[in-house]
């Protein structure tokens, strides 16, 4: 990678998550109160994108992605921008922005509708590569986007990688077969970063823990150019040119998870500052394990990243498993 720091672009799902909370999920035809509303912006764009700032703020982090031309694409692209990430890539569309209605009972378990609205739209078209000027380029959710899965996310991997740009990309977990999609895109990504249901299903083996070793293995195979990265609740690993790591996750008092809303995406952000700043695998992992422990002392996705100095001596107070 070259020396000159130009930043990271993130491109992929953003949506707006509408929260609902209700003391018990009513049965079919019955009716519950809603007791509180509030909003916060999600997907891998803004989850990712924030989290990025705030681990290493000098940082130049980019959002691409497609919003509508509504209060809601105002919401995220205003939250966005005010957490420093340059929105200017973000494409307007006359469809709604993508949003998740989140029914979440008090102290329990939570139930999403999700609309797909414009991130669906979102594609190959809109991005502008002329003046694509970045080090690495992130692509996620794969599974998620409609245009993406169609084929759009391996021309965008194609096009990336011949302007010479590092390529990473993640996805979201589904119980589905369609995996195999992903498959083609490999050979044009440099870091897969994902989880091991993610990893398991990809490379056609049970993400056990005898296993993950030969899915790394596999999934290199396969076409990742560079490093495969796993993340699981219990440990982290990676596979590349300095052979197979394995760093476990640090041990939490009880107590300590509030929630483990957007902690894949907040390693997904340490490693891909640890990869930008040439740390080695074990280091990269240490960080994105760390970033991870941040966000479980949060109930939401974002708020609970710090710097990558403040990040370090918080996770000191812990020991690895």
């Amino acid at each position: 990678m070259s020396k000159e720091k130009k930043g990271i672009a993130l491109a992929g799902s953003v949506i707006v998550d509408k929260i609902k909370e209700i003391k018990a999920y009513p049965e079919s035809g019955q009716l519950t109160q809603i007791s509180d509303i509030r909003q916060a912006v999600g997907g891998l764009v803004p989850n990712v994108g924030l989290d990025l700032k705030k681990i290493c703020p000098e940082l130049s982090v980019y959002a691409l992605g497609k919003i509508g031309n509504d209060e809601e694409g105002a919401f995220v692209s205003n939250v966005l921008s005010e957490g420093g990430v340059d929105v200017s890539r973000l494409v307007k569309s006359s469809t709604k922005t993508s949003f998740t209605d989140v029914m979440s009972v008090s102290g329990g378990q939570r139930t999403f509708f999700a609309y797909p609205g414009a991130c669906a739209e979102f594609g190959y078209e809109d991005i502008d590569f002329e003046s694509l000027s970045v080090n690495i380029f992130h692509l996620g959710y794969f599974l998620l986007l409609e245009k993406i899965d169609r084929g759009d996310g391996l021309k965008i991997l194609k096009k990336v990688s011949g302007l010479g740009i590092k390529t990473s990309i993640d996805l979201v977990s589904e119980n589905s077969d369609r995996y195999s999609i992903v498959v083609p895109c490999l050979p044009y990504t440099d870091y897969l970063i994902i989880n091991e249901i993610e990893a398991g299903k990809i490379a056609g083996m049970e993400p056990t823990d005898d296993n993950i070793e030969k899915i790394a293995r596999r999934l290199k195979e396969l076409g990742v150019r560079e490093k495969v990265i796993i993340h699981k609740p219990e440990y982290a690993v990676s596979f590349s040119c300095e052979g197979f790591t394995r760093v476990n996750s640090y041990s939490l008092p009880e107590g300590y998870i509030k929630g483990s809303t957007g902690a894949g995406d907040a390693f997904c952000a340490g490693a891909l500052t640890g990869i930008y700043q040439g740390l080695n695998d074990r280091e990269i992992l240490e960080l994105g394990s760390a970033c991870a422990v941040m966000a479980l002392g949060t109930a939401d996705a974002t708020s609970g990243l710090k710097s990558e100095t403040e990040i370090r001596k918080f996770c000191k107070q812990f020991k690895r498993r």
